[in-house]
């Protein structure tokens, strides 16, 4: 007889066995885990110092754009809020899929009564990634307190959820990626073609205007949305729950949108690569 399928309360406990092995892995060595934790907060302190030099020639990134030096530091706590929890929880194994299905070891993955996705996509968790999410939550303090201002309970819920929907597109762009292994045999380059992708995100979506700039925006809003995984929940920390443009009305909108769209193309490209799959033994 085949094997039942586990119940949802069940991928969560297999959800928090990934975590505690994980979190065992690390602590077996110990130092390798102090190192990369250690050198993951001096690259967040590295890049923190230029944008603070920047700031020192400039009142602002962008004339008239309204993301000064303090507003800047809300979006770039959310980028590295974001850029953890996607190290922490799928970057490593979007990396690893490629290994499995050139050594074979898919294979183990298609038996196990789960689904294939949940399975290669959290096997391993990187605890590493918690000290730039620290780091990322004390800038966003840091400014917060700076500018005097203190969330609510509302916009702290939309900035939580326009997160999670930052997360989503930010994980069917690197599953979708890594599941072309299948067709590709190995697709390292074309991983790194997510990191290339998303570094457009880096920076507030105001500042890509003008002949070239203005293509740009459209392509990365509208076409792959990674201008809106960071620019929207940072703006409700921003202009909280004020809207001063049209795209402050319509970007939150159409991000909803455009979480669902890259979701369910994420799993149609993923299912349909299993469909080429051939294994190992065969």
């Amino acid at each position: 007889m085949f094997a039942k399928r586990p119940t949802r309360p069940a991928y969560l406990a297999v959800a928090l066995t990934f975590v505690r092995n994980s979190l065992v892995r690390d602590m077996t060595f110990r130092a390798n885990f102090l190192i990369d934790t250690v050198s993951s907060i001096a690259w967040v302190f590295v890049n923190l110092a230029f944008y603070v030099l920047v700031f020192e020639y400039t009142p602002s990134i962008g004339a008239g754009t309204g993301w000064g030096k303090l507003e800047f530091f809300l979006f770039l706590g959310t980028t590295l809020v974001l850029n953890s929890v996607m190290r922490g929880l799928f970057l490593t194994n979007g990396v690893e899929l490629s290994e499995h299905i050139r050594t074979g070891t898919l294979d183990f993955a298609l038996l196990k009564p789960i689904d294939t996705q949940f399975l290669v996509s959290l096997g391993r968790i990187e605890w590493a990634a918690c000290g730039p999410l620290a780091c990322g939550v004390g800038l966003i303090g840091y400014a917060l307190w700076h500018l005097g201002y203190m969330p609510g309970a509302l916009v702290v819920g939309l900035y939580v959820f326009y997160l999670l929907c930052g997360c989503a597109i930010y994980y069917s762009l690197m599953i979708a990626f890594a599941a072309t292994s299948i067709w590709f045999g190995r697709n390292r380059s074309l991983l790194d073609f997510w990191f290339y992708i998303t570094n457009f995100s880096r920076y507030p979506m105001e500042i890509y205007r003008g002949v070239y700039g203005t293509p740009l925006r459209m392509l990365f809003t509208f076409i792959i949305p990674v201008l809106v995984v960071v620019n929207v929940p940072a703006r409700f920390l921003v202009r909280p729950l004020v809207p001063q443009t049209p795209a402050d009305l319509l970007l939150p909108v159409f991000t909803i949108v455009a979480t669902a769209l890259s979701l369910l193309a994420s799993r149609w490209v993923f299912n349909r690569s299993l469909l080429s799959y051939r294994s190992a033994s065969s």
